[in-house]
């Protein structure tokens, strides 16, 4: 599976974040641990909504947690 021509700091914040875990996450942003794993692995795509959620969680602007890859795009 190719990765997709987006990075984000979600690992880093949650550890910034007094070590959230990915099921923490989850909670604050409706989706499953699985599903946060998947996108800080670069294997899944969030939903708009998701991304504003996640950002929104971590006190940060979008584009501080998520980056396009303009190589890859």
């Amino acid at each position: 599976m190719a990765r997709l021509p987006f990075s984000n700091d979600i690992r880093t914040l949650r550890f910034l974040a007094g070590e959230m875990t990915q099921a923490e996450l989850g909670e604050h942003v409706g989706v499953t641990r699985q599903t946060i794993a998947a996108i800080e692995q670069g294997k899944y795509s969030p939903s708009l909504e998701v991304a504003f959620r996640i950002a929104r969680t971590f006190g940060k602007p979008l584009e501080q947690v998520f980056g396009w890859d303009e190589e890859s795009g």
